[in-house]
Parts: C-alpha cells; sequence; structure tokens
C-alpha cells in the first residue's frame, strides 16, 4: 500500500522518495475455530512534506487503496485500514 501511495503523490509532484515516506503496520489477530486468523490491518504512513501539500495527499489518501494490488486482494478478507501523518522536514 505504500508504494501505491508514494506513486501516486509522486504523479502529482510530491516527493515521496528517499525516505520521505514511512509506514508502520499493525495486524490484529484472533483465533477462529482453534486457527489464528488476521482480521484487521492497520498502515500508518508517515510523509515529510510542507502544510503546504496537505490538500492534494488528503485527496489521494481518500481513493489511493482502490488502485493498490494488494489491498484489492486482500481487502474482502480482511479489514484494512490507513492514516497518513504530515512530519515538517
Amino acid at each position: 500500500m505504500m508504494g501505491t501511495f508514494g506513486g501516486a503523490l509522486d504523479a502529482r509532484k510530491i516527493d515521496a522518495s528517499g525516505g520521505r515516506l514511512t509506514a508502520s503496520v499493525t495486524g490484529e489477530v484472533e483465533t477462529d475455530g482453534g486457527v489464528l486468523v488476521i482480521k484487521r490491518i492497520h498502515v500508518s504512513m508517515r510523509l515529510q512534506a510542507g502544510e503546504e501539500v496537505r490538500e492534494v495527499v488528503e485527496r489521494v489518501h481518500g481513493v489511493f487503496a482502490n488502485n493498490c494490488p494488494v489491498y484489492r486482494s486482500i481487502a474482502s478478507a480482511i479489514d484494512i485500514t490507513s492514516s497518513y501523518e504530515l512530519v515538517e522536514g
């Protein structure tokens, strides 16, 4: 998901390369019939950029997942959410 988000930002001339975009991922696992099953995944992304790009980043964040192969492949089985944070730098 981070690659798709970064690519969408780059396409809009927002530099997400060189470590400017990072992510941490949290998963929640539950037992289903004695089997461990991933139920939820949250991707928290951090982008080093100024406030002037916030509106574009917000718009991209609202639509990028539908163009992400990973999201499209597993979203029907696992609840996947994401968030982003802008960090001055």
